[in-house]
């Protein structure tokens, strides 16, 4: 190798010693080195927004499962509760969807073994074809519970307008709250705030894309229930109070 050979290789390997000194006071500064895969210093500054974003999108739900957290039971032990609450979620036809069939499954339950007394259904008939609190009815009578012990919420049009329309409309203040896993820490959270005493009970379901899916949609929900949570507006339908719930309570077994 002649004399401009070794130059070159002495220069080369300079360069690759000085940049493994760099690379060593970046850790020892305890930061990474700029990257080609960063983009250098606009590369770590995007990076650091998308995670500062990621953490604004969890809070919300991180939030609800630690209010929600105390208040949660299964339904063997779920203390006797007059009022069990279900919430729609949604039809298949004219029947309960296989989620809102689960659900009422444990409302079912819940008042063959005593530990309730009445079941408000709640959820969505805005269009006369679609009437979610009707089936539910329906599905519910056919376990046994009977028609007078079962009252209808037809405007529960989300899970901030049912549970204040549960307080205000039908002067429910204890209930039990059934749902699945991924919704019941919003609707105990929410329900505590609109004024109940509220405790939850989340069944059990298989885990499948639709659970997953379901758990991915609670995340963006939980941002628009901590709006609710701190602008309490009026449900989209609040209408005349109702005696429904009191007077099914008068009603012996």
């Amino acid at each position: 190798m002649g004399n401009g050979g070794r130059a070159a290789a002495r220069e080369r390997a300079g360069r690759t010693v000085l940049k493994a000194r760099r690379a060593a006071a970046h850790l020892v500064a305890g930061r990474a080195p700029a990257s080609r895969a960063t983009g250098g210093p606009g590369g770590r500054r995007a990076l650091l927004a998308v995670m500062a974003l990621c953490v604004l999108v969890l809070l919300p739900a991180a939030w609800m499962r630690f209010s929600a957290d105390g208040h949660l039971r299964g339904t063997a032990d779920v203390e006797r509760t007059e009022v069990a609450v279900v919430f729609g979620a949604g039809l298949w036809g004219e029947e309960p969807s296989p989620y809102l069939a689960r659900r009422l499954d444990a409302a079912a339950e819940l008042y063959e073994t005593g530990r309730t007394e009445v079941v408000l259904v709640t959820g969505d008939n805005s269009r006369e074809e679609y009437d979610e609190p009707e089936a539910m009815r329906r599905y519910l009578v056919a376990r046994g519970v009977p028609d007078h012990r079962i009252v209808s919420d037809y405007a529960g049009f989300d899970t901030w307008d049912s549970c204040v329309r549960a307080r205000k409309i039908f002067g429910v203040d204890r209930a039990v709250l059934i749902s699945q896993g991924f919704h019941i820490h919003r609707a105990v959270t929410l329900c505590r705030s609109a004024g109940l005493q509220a405790y939850g009970i989340g069944v059990d379901d298989r885990h499948d894309v639709s659970w997953y899916a379901g758990g991915a949609r609670e995340v963006l929900a939980s941002g628009k229930a901590v709006l609710d949570v701190l602008l309490r507006p009026d449900p989209v339908f609040l209408g005349e109070q109702e005696e429904g719930v009191t007077r099914a309570l008068e009603t012996a077994r």
